[in-house]
C-alpha cells in the first residue's frame, strides 16, 4: 500500500507519496522516479515528491520543501516526537542499496547531492492540510515506472524527430539558395541572347549608327 498526498503549496499542486512501511518503502526504493526525503540518523517513512513538469530538485520551492519535511517527520515514529529535526533529500537516482543494508535503509552514490532542510517543530496545520488529500492505493511500482520511462522516450524520439526535420527543412533551404546564387546569370547567357550580343552575327555597317 502507498499513501499519496497533494500539496498545494505550489500550483498547479504536487503529489507527494508514501510507503506504509519498510516493506513499501523497499518498493519504491526499486522503481523510484523522483526525489527522495528522509529523516537524517532516524527511521522514518521514504517521501517521494513527483515534481512539475520542467521542476529542478536542488530548486524546489520553500513552501512545498516544508510540506515534504513535515510530511517526513509526521511519518517517523521517533522524529514526529522531537523538534530541530534535519530532513535530507536527493534525487532518487542517487540512491544506494546493496545487499548488506536492512530492509528500507538506503545510502547515496554522491553525498554532495544530498541536501538538508531544519525542521524546527511539527506544523499540525500543514500536517492536517496533507492529510485532508491523503488517499490509499495499491499501485504497480515496477509498472508504473515502465510505463512513465516509455512515455519519456516517446518524448525524446518525438523531439529527435522534430529537430531531423528542422535541419533537413534548413539544409534544403540551404541548397535552394546556393543552387540560386550559382544560376543568378543563367538567362544572361542563353543562345538568344548570346546571339544578339554576338558581332558576328550583325551586318557590315552596324557601327554606322554610332557615327
Amino acid at each position: 500500500m502507498v499513501f499519496y498526498f497533494s500539496s498545494s503549496a505550489v500550483a498547479p499542486a504536487a503529489f507527494l507519496y508514501v510507503g506504509k512501511d519498510k516493506v513499501e518503502n523497499e518498493e519504491l526504493i526499486a522503481h523510484g522516479l523522483e526525489e527522495d526525503f528522509h529523516v537524517d540518523k532516524l527511521s522514518s517513512a521514504h517521501v517521494y515528491l513527483r515534481m512539475n513538469e520542467g521542476d529542478s530538485w536542488d530548486n524546489i520551492p520553500p513552501a512545498l520543501l516544508q510540506d515534504c519535511a513535515q510530511l517526513t517527520k509526521a511519518n517517523s515514529i521517533e522524529g514526529n516526537k522531537k523538534d530541530n529535526l534535519t530532513v535530507i533529500y536527493t534525487p532518487w537516482a542517487n540512491l544506494r542499496k546493496d545487499g548488506s543494508m536492512a530492509v528500507g535503509q538506503v545510502s547515496f552514490t554522491d553525498p554532495k547531492k544530498v541536501m538538508k532542510v531544519l525542521v524546527g517543530q511539527r506544523e499540525n496545520a500543514v500536517v492536517n492540510r496533507l492529510n485532508k488529500t491523503k488517499v490509499e492505493r495499491f499501485p504497480d511500482l515496477r509498472q508504473e515506472k515502465e510505463a512513465r520511462l516509455r512515455e519519456l522516450r516517446r518524448r525524446d524520439q518525438a523531439a529527435r524527430d522534430k529537430r531531423r526535420k528542422e535541419e533537413a527543412q534548413v539544409a534544403r533551404e540551404r541548397r535552394d539558395l546556393a543552387w540560386q546564387k550559382d544560376h543568378a546569370y543563367d538567362e544572361l547567357f542563353t543562345e538568344e541572347n548570346m546571339a544578339h550580343s554576338n558581332n558576328h552575327d550583325r551586318p557590315e555597317d552596324f557601327l554606322d549608327d554610332f557615327m
